[in-house]
């Protein structure tokens, strides 16, 4: 019976650890966040700035650090973006990642 139970709480501890996150489109975003008055544009406008890029005098301008916390999921071989909204949420409000 020991055993049994031993098992359960193993195999109940391997799910809770593996849940898939929540994901999200752009345009579904910002129902997760009522209250941050975000619209699809704003979100694009953060997704455009996640990574490093340069200005037009070759200097280097930082990132927000979006695709640090991996809340952007890019499908590979399509356009499409997807959010963790876990991850975009701790990334909004500042907090380290989970």
């Amino acid at each position: 019976m020991t055993n049994e139970l031993l098992k359960q709480s193993v195999s109940n501890q391997f799910l809770v650890e593996k849940a898939l996150p929540i994901l999200s489109t752009i345009n579904n975003l910002p129902t997760f966040f009522p209250m941050a008055s975000l619209t699809p544009a704003t979100i694009r406008a953060q997704i455009f700035k996640s990574e490093n890029r340069f200005n037009s005098k070759g200097g280097l301008i930082a990132g927000n650090g979006l695709e640090e916390f991996g809340a952007i999921i890019r499908r590979k071989g399509t356009r499409s973006v997807l959010i963790d909204v876990s991850r975009y949420g701790a990334w909004l409000s500042g907090k380290e990642i989970p």
